[in-house]
């Protein structure tokens, strides 16, 4: 009998080969021909899965947009109390911010994405806010969850202030990546900011400074 192929376990495939080269090369290093090879695949499967560079490029992010929610579900699932509001929040801002690994490449990744769309007529074709768009409902839900518990106040605009923690979170998260603060510094202005919002009389404790690079 013929091997049945899995159509989207091949184009998860391609989309993590797109990944390991625009995190290793740049995003602007990236062709159909060099994902092909990094896939081990002919280019013209790949073409099969991906009629252009730009689709191609869109899917792993939605691919990366994907792995991102479900470290922020591993990470609620390892919380003494995953339902927890605060704790949500915490979550997110811990898988938001580029400290690790994945984190990184999701970071990385995304921002190129959107500074070459910004130019890219074909990239800015591809329905790219809608992953942004997606996540601030979500954070829109779990503040109005907040909200109605009384966590926050009540005169607040939830979607909002989703808008402004998804904003920071991309902001600070990009100072980390071009080296203005250490990721714990980041994470500390971002708990800062959970810590204003839910009112908390004692602020985090703010980290040491950045160490200086000698050359």
């Amino acid at each position: 009998m013929p091997k049945r192929v899995d159509h989207d376990q091949r184009r998860a495939h391609i989309a993590d080969a797109l990944v390991r080269v625009a995190a290793r090369d740049g995003l602007h290093a990236v062709t159909m021909r060099a994902v092909a090879a990094e896939a081990g695949m002919s280019l013209n499967l790949v073409q099969y899965y991906f009629d252009t560079k730009a689709q191609l490029m869109h899917a792993a992010l939605q691919h990366l947009e994907r792995q991102s929610h479900a470290r922020w579900s591993a990470r609620l699932e390892g919380l003494d109390d995953p339902g927890s509001v605060r704790a949500c929040l915490e979550a997110f801002v811990d898988e938001a911010l580029p400290a690790d690994a994945d984190s990184r490449t999701f970071r990385l990744v995304w921002t190129s994405y959107a500074v070459l769309a910004m130019t890219d007529p074909e990239l800015a074709e591809q329905p790219f806010v809608e992953g942004p768009n997606r996540l601030e409902r979500q954070l829109t839900g779990v503040l109005a969850a907040a909200q109605a518990a009384g966590e926050i106040a009540a005169y607040l605009d939830v979607s909002a202030e989703a808008a402004r923690l998804l904003s920071l979170s991309h902001g600070v998260g990009t100072s980390v990546l071009v080296g203005q603060r250490s990721a714990a510094q980041a994470r500390y202005v971002m708990r800062y900011h959970l810590s204003r919002l839910f009112n908390d009389p004692t602020p985090p404790r703010a980290p040491g400074p950045h160490p200086t690079v000698v050359t």
